[in-house]
């Protein structure tokens, strides 16, 4: 934590330094600082990291992206508002305490997406949304059926990381909805230790002494304790980085056993890695297998959300 914060000092303060020394802190916090900072879930501090970090890399394209986003910003703002009053209006009115207030993508996550999507700036839907906070699970269920009767959700744009929370722990619901003037708006809904948690990450275990962040503290804990084995294990501190900057970038899938159990597996598994990692000598039997109760052939790349069953 110590030394997020001491680069992100760093990070407000490169004005004075000759331009390849603002190239090169910005991509080595782009590499690395940011990227820890968000296995810890410390999103606000990520935010501003990636931020000044693309400011100082890409500054052209930071100021043309900043002044897509302000020239839109305006009309976007209206109905956002609007969205925000009636939201509110029907939460209170169902007795749901909340607190309903719009968002904005940063800039560096818009960049990211544009170009890891092949999109142009007026594709990506989520430059703007709301988010909901309330108070207990069961009101976050009630909130979102509430939501969905307001607006007509986008088919395939629903993500529950609160069943299936991301690799640091954030937890929340994102559902696009088609709003006025079928302007999409994301709309994301949360308890407030979720909340605190997405901002504050590892730190909310200080800053807010509750049980249920004890979980997400283990999760932080287990990956730290995996860069020390790492680190024990590497001859030198290049290899070491190399291998931090592979395991800042899993990119997972989320599967489910018959039972219901979650196993997360790196992208582009088969159906008999799937077989391996519940046990070996479930792989070396493994002799079939039914995705969705469909059989498939063993090599088939796995989806998120899938149901896995072995024949052996």
């Amino acid at each position: 934590l110590i030394k997020l914060a001491d680069r992100l000092h760093n990070m407000r303060t490169l004005g004075a330094m000759p331009r390849h020394k603002k190239r090169e802190k910005a991509r080595e916090t782009l590499e690395i600082f940011s990227p820890i900072a968000y296995r810890l879930g410390m999103n606000t501090l990520r935010t501003e990291l990636e931020d000044l970090g693309f400011l100082n890399l890409h500054p052209n394209r930071y100021k043309v992206l900043k002044k897509s986003v302000v020239s839109i910003r305006g009309n976007r703002k209206k109905v956002l508002q609007k969205i925000e009053v009636i939201i509110s209006a029907k939460l209170q009115d169902k007795g749901i305490s909340s607190e309903v207030l719009s968002r904005e993508k940063h800039l560096y996550s818009i960049f990211k997406k544009m170009k890891d999507k092949q999109l142009s700036f007026n594709e990506v839907q989520d430059t703007f949304g709301i988010r909901v906070v309330v108070d207990t699970i069961d009101e976050w269920y009630r909130a979102l059926g509430l939501i969905h009767n307001l607006y007509k959700p986008i088919p395939g744009k629903f993500k529950d990381y609160i069943a299936l929370p991301k690799i640091n722990a954030y937890q929340s619901i994102h559902t696009a909805l088609f709003a006025a003037h079928d302007v999409p708006v994301e709309v994301q809904i949360r308890t407030k230790d979720m909340d605190r948690f997405a901002d504050c990450g590892i730190a909310a275990h200080w800053l807010y002494k509750e049980s249920d962040s004890d979980t997400r503290i283990s999760i932080a804990d287990e990956w730290l304790r995996s860069l020390l084995e790492m680190q024990q294990k590497t001859s030198s501190s290049i290899e070491f980085l190399e291998n931090v900057k592979v395991d800042l970038f899993p990119d997972k899938v989320f599967v489910f056993s018959p039972k219901g159990q979650i196993y997360p597996l790196a992208r582009g598994a088969t159906a008999l890695d799937f077989a391996y990692a519940v046990h070996s000598d479930l792989g070396k039997h493994c002799m079939a297998v039914r995705v969705d109760h469909r059989r498939v052939p063993t090599s088939s790349e796995l989806l998120n959300g899938q149901t896995i069953e072995i024949i052996t």
